[in-house]
């Protein structure tokens, strides 16, 4: 089992920038990948960004540059470095981790761009 908790969300100006992170309970050295996800109301949730215990980094197309994953083994944390904000980012960002075939997630973080 595998706990997840994200902070840094807010309400930032389109332009913004804004770090969301995400603390596991345990070593991350075991999941496979991490990710983040985000829902915006009325959509479905979405792929962000994910990164493998490997390091190998997928982004989804909308990132374009604007985001980036990292992660810290030794503090058992993911980040998501996220710069040029728009109003269209605006959603619940979800932490999510998967070890083999059994998927966890954090409760989420609201990030809302607006001026």
């Amino acid at each position: 089992q595998v706990q997840l908790v994200e902070s840094g969300g807010g309400l930032v100006q389109p332009g913004g920038s804004l770090r969301l992170s995400c603390a596991a309970s345990r070593t991350i050295f075991r999941l496979d990948v991490m990710g983040w996800y985000r829902q915006a109301p009325g959509k479905q949730r979405e792929l962000v960004a994910t990164i493998t215990s490997g390091t190998r980094i997928t982004y989804a197309s909308f990132v374009k540059g604007r985001f980036t994953i990292s992660r810290d083994g030794g503090k058992n944390m993911v980040y998501l470095q996220m710069n040029s904000l728009k109003p269209e980012d605006t959603a619940v960002y979800y932490c999510n981790a998967a070890a083999g075939i059994t998927g966890y997630w954090g409760q989420g973080t609201q990030v809302t761009v607006s001026s």
